[in-house]
């Protein structure tokens, strides 16, 4: 045995090995708090579904107008929330919301009435920051880019997409350049149950 290693200076050694893992434990817990917050409150009115109105003025939103838009927190696990968006007898949109080990996913499953795959589906961005425990937002990531580039879609290759929440208004929001479109739902008055979105049981 080397004299100059002593049973002091290895126990000092595994110590500092055994409290790294919980040191970054701690880390990423801390970084991921604010998006837990905002995930919970959604989470919280799952199986209900509630009435929404466009609150954005862009013509292109003329297509939301006089239908009914009602979302529905329709499937919920710890991470995990699918909330479909139907607008009048359109049940083809499920806005999927994910926890990841870097914060939040959102992504848009868009189906046919056959229950098939549209070519332009599961579309969506990562949030890049915090965010806040009411609002977080989704920079469009590049498989949604190489998507819409492939079908047609390149004035939608810098979209951002934004959830915010209160205790009364959930809305819906996408932005880009020349475009804002906004849905905000009412919290407070649940609405019957739509029919089950397009594709999914």
């Amino acid at each position: 045995m080397n004299p100059n290693i002593t049973l002091p200076s290895l126990g000092l050694i595994s110590l500092s090995f055994i409290a790294l893992p919980s040191i970054a434990a701690q880390v990423e817990s801390l970084s991921t708090k604010t998006q837990n917050t905002f995930f919970a409150q959604i989470a919280a009115h799952c199986g209900q579904a509630f009435a929404g109105k466009v609150v954005s003025g862009d013509t292109a939103d003329s297509a939301f107008s006089g239908k009914s838009l009602i979302m529905h927190v329709r499937e919920c696990s710890d991470t995990e929330l699918k909330i479909p968006f139907h607008v009048g007898d359109d049940h083809s949109r499920t806005w999927v919301l994910t926890k990841t080990q870097q914060g939040l996913k959102l992504k848009h499953d868009h189906r046919h009435q056959d229950g098939s795959e549209d070519a332009v589906t599961m579309y969506g961005g990562d949030t890049m920051n915090d965010g806040t425990v009411q609002k977080q937002s989704f920079p469009i990531d590049r498989e949604s880019i190489d998507n819409f580039v492939k079908n047609g879609l390149t004035q939608s290759i810098t979209n951002v997409w934004h959830m915010e929440i209160t205790p009364t208004i959930f809305s819906y929001q996408l932005t880009r350049e020349q475009r804002n479109f906004k849905v905000d739902f009412d919290l407070t008055q649940p609405v019957a149950l739509p029919p089950k979105p397009w594709g999914h049981d």
